[in-house]
This record gives structure tokens, C-alpha cells and sequence, in this order.
């Protein structure tokens, strides 16, 4: 099956002066290219989703889609997400640096037999910016953006079915804690920095 794999390059940023989260860099590499690399292991083609005027040039192998439904949300990403691949589409918020292939690995074997979504749901709730979609979900996300209902939560709820990776299976590729952490601050940069030197740091 023919997946993409799709990076939401979206936020204001605005607790990092603005800076675009995923160009920064952890332990001398990008987050941005943490993901690819971890994307490229599962996935045909890497599409990077943004409204930047600058995408193109953060990875030059991949394409770039922009958003097609107007607002700031992550559902709005998704939604051009789904929108550009044309295929089956694996998304990944570009604020996740520790996303690894074999976390991605499970996802894209679990949507053999998946109809609409699979999403990871650890202990602290479910992680719709790392998941997989069919493009039969998309008339599901315009609704809620045409109603303005772009809660990740109501996603979840208004999906016709998903696939749930539950924490007991997520923690057999990794600790939850560590591939689902985001960088948000420059707090958040440190701690990922520290946790990038030791794999037991949180």
C-alpha cells in the first residue's frame, strides 16, 4: 500500500520568538530532518505542509502542499495533508524530535487493516498529529472545519473508526514520553537536547 508521509509544518511558534519549530536543531540536526528521516522508512514521498513562503527550501526532496481551508489549526494541516498526498497519509507535527521509524513502522503495519485512522492513544491521550489516514476521512475533517470545529479531541470522536495503538503496544518501540515530546519553548529545546544525549532524560 502506497503511504505518504506527511509533515505539518504549521504554528505561530510564538513561545520561540516566532522561529519555525522544526528548523531548529537537537543535538546538531534538525527536528525537521529527524522526521524525514524517520518518514522516509515508511513512506513513497515526504510532503512537507506549509504555508511558509520558504518550504520549499527546508527539504529539497520533498514536496509542498499548502492549506487549502483557511485558519490556523492543526486539523486545517490535516486536512491539506489528506488533501495533497492522494494516497494513504502518515502525519507528523514538526515539533516531535524523537519520532522514530519503528513507532511510524507500527502505525503504517497497523493501517493494513484499517479503515479511516490510526491513531497512538498513550496514557496522556490520544496523538492525532502522529498518525495514519485514509483520504475517506477528508469529507469528515472539511465538515468540522466548515462548522468550525477544529478540537483534535472532536477528531477523534467524529472519525467513522479508529484503530487504536494503545500504550502497552507503543511502549514496545519506545517510551511514550520520549517520541511523543514536543518542542514549544526554549525550555522544551533544552530538555530535548538533554534528553537527545541520554535516552533516559525527561
Amino acid at each position: 500500500m502506497t503511504t505518504t508521509g506527511a509533515i505539518l509544518a504549521g504554528g505561530a511558534s510564538t513561545r520561540l520568538g516566532g522561529r519555525p519549530k522544526g528548523l531548529e536543531v537537537v543535538a546538531g540536526v534538525r527536528i525537521i530532518d529527524r522526521i524525514a528521516e524517520a518518514l522516509r522508512a515508511v513512506a513513497s514521498e515526504v510532503l512537507v505542509v506549509s504555508n511558509d513562503p520558504g518550504a520549499e527550501d527546508w527539504l529539497p526532496d520533498a514536496r509542498v502542499g499548502r492549506d487549502i481551508k483557511p485558519g490556523r489549526s492543526s486539523l486545517v494541516g490535516i486536512h491539506a495533508a489528506i488533501s495533497h498526498a492522494g494516497t494513504p497519509v502518515i502525519v507528523v507535527a514538526w515539533d516531535m524530535p524523537f519520532i522514530t521509524s519503528d513507532l511510524l513502522g507500527l502505525i503504517r503495519d497497523r493501517a493494513a487493516t484499517a479503515a479511516h485512522a490510526v491513531i497512538p492513544v498513550p496514557s496522556t491521550g490520544p496523538e492525532p498529529c502522529c498518525a495514519w489516514y485514509s483520504p475517506s476521512v477528508l469529507p469528515v475533517i472539511s465538515r468540522m472545519i466548515d462548522d468550525g470545529e477544529l478540537r483534535l479531541g472532536a477528531l477523534f470522536d467524529r472519525l467513522p473508526s479508529v484503530e487504536v495503538i494503545t500504550e502497552r503496544e507503543i511502549t514496545k518501540v519506545g517510551d511514550p514520553r520520549r517520541l511523543f515530546f514536543n518542542v514549544n519553548s526554549p525550555v522544551d529545546l533544552d530538555t530535548a537536547a538533554a534528553m537527545a544525549i541520554s535516552p533516559y532524560a525527561s
